[in-house]
């Protein structure tokens, strides 16, 4: 293939979107609310602005991004490899995890960079034949040519499945590394303390539980959740997360340490003071959310199955979610913010569950007014 696959498209936009969310004070079994998104609203900053950029075709089943200087790094989940995308749609396979064992919705997972570059390491959470586990590699190189060195465990032993592994990293604004877990299809565990599974945890880089975790001696940061994909931080300090419902709901939660978001005994807005309820929820097919991150004070949430983009304003406040690239790329697996202001994204049709066309899929650069989102 071409050593780069570039090409400007306009975006389609809808006059309409249906921003199927319902803030927090409405009650679960009320019908979703059809927001107005005029053409006016891609003028606002932080918002898509009507163009993108196709930067790299033909990835098998990306799964993550993580920009770097001059370009990204991806995780392919069936084949395990991490793979290096320069600005100029280059492509080199910089190692592959000998530990995986791919199957289902597992594999190689979701990635994240943590140091500089004279002592840097790259995360991976990874499905291998017994267990999900998070490991990392020393890498050298960056930004142009990285290489990664020998493997160490950082935590094993997360339940796996052949779905519902979650499977997102990030590093928090506080320096500590953030995980997302699913339910491995044990439903109630999520509700358990003492696993793993159906969590957000929070350790220090290489593993340990911090002082201040809210529960003494545990990772376990947040519980009660079903198959979260997504972590993003706003500017005002504030730590989301997206999540997969089941059959009704998927969310969109303000993560809270400590806090039980109620899975499997509820699926979304429940009203009952025992759960926190989500700022936002979308039908399944509006959503399926993996990816997300932040802008500002803006979210920017993928859509598998619901094959778009959600742009989410004050979220912390009068939350407002419109969509973009509506039907536009197919599924929409991980967006990230780079250090331009831009947006990147991969798209997720080859994962056993989309239509691919012969250029998927893709990894594109998403450009948004300038000024701040907010």
């Amino acid at each position: 293939m071409p050593a780069r696959a570039y090409a400007r498209r306009m975006l389609r936009l809808t006059a309409v979107a249906t921003a199927s969310a319902l803030l927090l004070s409405a009650c679960s079994t009320a019908s979703p609310p059809t927001t107005e998104h005029s053409l006016a609203d891609t003028a606002a900053p932080g918002m898509p602005n009507g163009e993108y950029d196709v930067l790299a075709t033909q990835l098998e089943a990306p799964w993550s991004i993580v920009p770097i200087e001059h370009g990204a790094l991806l995780s392919l989940r069936d084949s395990a490899q991490i793979v290096h995308v320069s600005e100029n749609g280059d492509r080199d396979v910089i190692g592959t995890v000998d530990e995986a064992a791919p199957a289902g919705e597992g594999g190689l997972l979701g990635l994240a960079l943590h140091g500089d570059h004279d002592d840097a390491w790259v995360y991976a959470y990874v499905t291998t034949a017994t267990d999900n586990r998070i490991l990392r590699y020393p890498v050298t190189g960056l930004p142009d040519s990285p290489r990664l060195g020998s493997a160490d465990d950082v935590l094993t032993g997360i339940p796996k499945a052949s779905i519902h592994n979650g499977g997102r990293l990030a590093f928090g604004p506080d320096g500590m590394l953030y995980a997302t877990t699913g339910d491995a299809t044990g439903g109630d565990i999520a509700q358990d303390v003492d696993s793993l599974a159906g969590k957000i945890l929070r350790m220090t880089p290489d593993g340990g539980v911090p002082d201040d975790n809210p529960f003494e001696g545990s990772r376990v940061y947040s519980l009660g959740h079903r198959n979260p994909q997504g972590l993003a931080w706003t500017d005002d300090g504030r730590m989301w997360a997206s999540e997969f419902g089941q059959n009704t709901w998927d969310e969109l939660n303000l993560i809270e340490p400590g806090a039980n978001y109620g899975w499997p005994i509820v699926e979304g807005m429940a009203d009952d003071d025992a759960f926190t309820d989500p700022v936002l929820q979308w039908t399944t097919d509006e959503a399926s959310p993996s990816g997300l991150t932040a802008i500002g004070d803006t979210l920017y949430m993928a859509g598998l199955g619901g094959e778009r983009l959600w742009v989410i304003t004050d979220p912390a406040g009068e939350a407002h979610a419109a969509s973009y690239l509506d039907g536009e790329l197919g599924r929409i697996r991980d967006v990230v913010a780079t250090a331009s202001g831009s947006l990147w994204l991969i798209t997720n049709n080859t994962d056993g569950r989309g239509n691919p066309d012969p250029d998927d899929d893709r990894l594109i650069t998403l450009h948004v007014n300038a000024s701040g989102a907010g």
